[in-house]
């Protein structure tokens, strides 16, 4: 189509015929779409400040769809045109018809077909203009709208393309891109199946989307340090043209059902304006949303579509690549959004479900940038820093895995171990239980507090981490205040404090756990699912042990029951007190193998501990193994 234009161009320049037609372009130019302006005058080949916009990328045979001519920036205006829709492939044959809708402003003719070509009817300036085209009923494929705009009679631009539209059976429902409401089916949601990573476009080296990265164009991905790596799961670049601002986005990682960026005063979900790119029917549709502080949510209720524009797209072996631009000043939701003199920071996001309200949550990957930035200055553009959520995670892995664990085994299994050795004025076992406790009480006060600092609030996140950490941290804080508290040994109430006692931090022990196994799920930890099973073999191996010192308590008890008899036969003048009095000033039986079991206990808990808290400050693990290597073998 092209090469036909081309070789028109050099007719008209020889002809080059005196003729102005103030009312529009005639039959005579279907084909070429040459404006007949006196002298010859060429077709400019700068960039033009014009786009033909289709409100849709797909369309059913036989409906219609909204085709605009928009101005960038928006006061140009022009006094002609000429615009028709034709096959994207050979023959490249003029397609459907247009609409008759403003007879002040617009005028049908038959180029091949009827009224299947659109052009001016006077040239008065125009601006945003609206045409009606209905797809052709016995045609499926891919069309592209061809434009001649004229600004002015020496000043006009021919072969101005649209995206490609796809036409499909009716039936289909396309989803709509930008630019007009529709009345929408109900809400279908899209989930992707399970997928196992690979590399993709989006994790290629050689992609072209990180070419100019930091030099003519701003790019922030995730996570942290891919676009330096070029092997981003998610990635945005900034491109500034002027007063044109533009988002390339790309994902590819476990095949995402969308990808987004969004502009934050704050680096927080809530009041951002969001820019979504989403495969739907085999394309890519762009959205304008915003997003919700509390409850977590995104929309596009009540958000104008018409300050975005779908330059580019694709979606190849579900991989998503769009180009968007957006206005360089908006007004959403009350809130101004200046990109030529304001800074924001980019959120960027992806997630396995959508439907065609609003995107679900980011449980791909979400990362935001550390400082509010001017998108026209080009340079490296950093993460905010996990620093706080990283030492949440060391902190209450360290108290509940380790200390915790280890202050519960000594205060059941050892009240006998070590007797008659003490540490400040306490038995042994007591003196380092108490230790543990206090510490595992500081780690997990200080770990709720900075996950508090971290957030700024209570998490928004649909999963029960959260509740049980505040129930563990509740259960946590109350124990050494009870603790205080406690009855003298034989008062009456004694036992009921040991049962609540004991109660207490075992439930805490346990929530605790739950939590961490919970915490995996989180996508803000960035943790390999195969943590899961370090976890389980934790557990495995604490009750293990548990059921060997049970089995070592019984068989010193039996020991020590068989001690005093003996010793009562040998002589039977000292009471039962006096005999129970002289058992407690030695270890009991057994002690060299429960203290051989706690040494094998320790080495393997603090084995756990460091493993666990290396992958979380780490994560994503996977990621930072690779760059290991990557510097091992530079």
């Amino acid at each position: 189509m092209r090469l036909m234009l081309s070789i028109a161009l050099v007719l008209s320049a020889l002809i080059g015929p005196i003729i102005t037609l103030p009312n529009g372009a005639p039959v005579s130019v279907c084909e070429t779409m040459l404006p007949f302006h006196g002298g010859g005058i060429p077709p400019l080949t700068t960039a033009s400040p014009f786009r033909i916009t289709p409100v849709t990328s797909v369309v059913g045979s036989g409906q219609q769809l909204q085709v605009e001519i928009e101005s960038f920036p928006a006061n140009v205006v022009f006094k002609g045109f000429m615009i028709q829709a034709r096959n994207r492939f050979p023959p490249n044959e003029v397609l459907g018809q247009f609409e008759l809708t403003d007879e002040s402003a617009i005028k049908l003719i038959n180029c091949g077909g009827e009224s299947n070509t659109a052009t001016h009817t006077n040239t008065k300036t125009k601006k945003d203009l609206a045409l009606e085209w209905i797809a052709p009923a016995n045609f499926k494929g891919e069309v592209v709208f061809n434009a001649t705009i004229a600004q002015d009679y020496d000043k006009f631009w021919v072969g101005l393309e649209s995206v490609p539209v796809k036409v499909v059976e009716t039936g289909q429902n396309p989803p709509p891109v930008v630019g007009i409401s529709t009345t929408r089916q109900p809400p279908t949601t899209t989930t992707v199946p399970p997928y196992v990573p690979r590399v993709t476009a989006a994790t290629d080296s050689s992609d072209p989307i990180y070419q100019g990265c930091g030099d003519t164009k701003g790019c922030f991905g995730f996570p942290e340090g891919c676009v330096e790596t070029r092997n981003c799961r998610a990635v945005v670049a900034t491109i500034v043209q002027g007063e044109r601002y533009i988002f390339e986005m790309k994902s590819g990682y476990n095949r995402p059902a969308y990808i987004a960026v969004g502009l934050s005063n704050d680096a927080k979900m809530g009041d951002d304006s969001v820019v979504e790119c989403v495969p739907e029917q085999g394309t890519v549709n762009a959205y304008a949303s915003w997003t919700f502080a509390g409850p977590y949510g995104v929309s596009r209720q009540g958000i104008a579509q018409n300050f975005i524009r779908l330059l580019e797209k694709s979606y190849v072996d579900g991989v998503i690549h769009c180009k968007v631009e957006r206005d360089a000043v908006t007004t959403v939701k009350g809130q101004k959004f200046d990109l030529i003199n304001g800074k924001y920071h980019l959120l960027l996001a992806t997630g396995s479900e959508a439907d065609s309200t609003h995107v679900s949550y980011h449980d791909i990957g979400r990362h935001v940038s550390g400082v509010p930035l001017a998108l026209a200055e080009v340079g490296p553009v950093q993460g905010m820093s996990k620093l706080l959520l990283r030492l949440h995670g060391a902190l209450m892995l360290t108290a509940w895995i380790g200390t915790a664990s280890l202050g519960i085994l000594l205060a059941r299994y050892f009240r006998q171990t070590w007797v008659g050795s003490q540490l400040c004025g306490k038995d042994q076992w007591f003196a380092w239980h108490r230790f543990l406790m206090v510490l595992t009480w500081c780690l997990t006060v200080a770990g709720f507090i900075i996950i508090f600092v971290e957030i700024g609030g209570w998490s928004q996140v649909d999963n029960p981490h959260a509740i049980l950490g505040v129930v563990t941290t509740v259960l946590c804080f109350l124990q050494p205040i009870g603790a205080y508290f406690r009855p003298h040994p034989g008062t009456k109430r004694r036992p009921l404090f040991n049962w609540l006692h004991w109660l207490g931090g075992n439930l805490a022990h346990i929530i605790a756990i739950v939590a961490i196994f919970f915490a995996v799920k989180l996508q803000k930890a960035e943790l390999p699912e195969w943590l899961d099973f370090i976890l389980v073999a934790f557990v495995a191996f604490h009750v293990f042990m548990h059921l060997i010192f049970s089995i070592g308590g019984c068989a010193s008890e039996r020991r020590n029951n068989q001690r005093v008899t003996s010793m009562q036969m040998a002589d039977m003048t000292p009471s039962r007190n006096s005999m129970s009095s002289m058992d407690r000033k030695q270890d009991a039986a057994f002690s060299g193998f429960r203290k051989v079991m706690l040494f094998f206990y320790i080495l393997i808990i603090v084995a756990f501990v460091v493993a666990l808290v290396v992958i979380t400050v780490l994560a994503p693990i996977e990621d930072a193994v690779e760059s290991i290597k990557k510097q091992i073998m530079n």
